[in-house]
């Protein structure tokens, strides 16, 4: 198999794994906060959607035979780069975010047609990489930072859905203890009370002693 076929269904696996990990999740679990960390789902996305825009910024620099000086600070300090990343991001909407995390993949694939098998497998190729090759620096960046966030997004899917679960049980619950509640005060109304043979109104007792009917002690 070539090294492209090899990246395209590493990209290709890991994505559809994480998207399946959050399939059925509502936009309001999309963006519960401290969800994955620090993190909600939807930081995670943008701030991955910026990870691989910055490297296909990095593929054109490298294409014009420039250093892609961002793409190597951002690898050099991931954490600094995810915080101002996240910063920036934040305020965003899910729709702007899955849009970018959608599209700038398809940008990506694109650019990969550009590399021939030794670009991209040379480690001696691109100096400013420290002995990595290409794919090593697309795998970082992609795939491998998405494979490490399916068992999270898997795990808060799996909460989120048996926390909002046991909640429509209990008012599914509620709302047959209201309606029973109804049902028997309907049962006590005058009207049913009077067509129901097993119902004697206060209006029909008689009055005479019945003292001899009372519970003993």
């Amino acid at each position: 198999m070539h090294t492209l076929d090899t990246i395209l269904d590493k990209l290709d696996d890991t994505r559809e794994q994480l998207l399946l990990a959050i399939a059925e999740l509502p936009d309001e679990a999309l963006i519960e906060e401290a969800a994955i960390g620090r993190f909600s789902i939807a930081d995670v996305l943008a701030i991955q959607a910026v990870w691989e825009a910055e490297l296909v910024t990095g593929f054109n620099q490298i294409d014009q035979g420039k250093q892609p000086e961002r793409l190597l600070k951002a690898l050099a300090d991931p954490k600094t780069y995810n915080k101002q990343r996240y910063l920036e991001n934040r305020e965003r909407s899910l729709d702007s975010i899955f849009n970018d995390y959608q599209q700038v993949r398809v940008q990506l694939e694109q650019w990969l047609d550009s590399f021939s098998e030794k670009a991209l497998n040379d480690r001696k190729r691109y100096k400013y990489f420290r002995g990595k090759s290409l794919v090593q620096i697309i795998g970082t960046v992609t795939w491998e930072r998405e494979a490490k966030y399916v068992a999270p997004f898997t795990a808060f899917a799996q909460s989120w859905s048996d926390s909002h679960n046991v909640a429509d049980s209990r008012n599914v619950a509620d709302s047959r203890n209201v309606a029973d509640s109804r049902n028997v005060a309907d049962s006590h109304d005058a009207v049913t009370m009077r067509e129901n043979s097993s119902f004697v109104p206060l209006t029909d007792l008689t009055t005479e002693d019945n003292s001899d009917d009372e519970p003993s002690d």
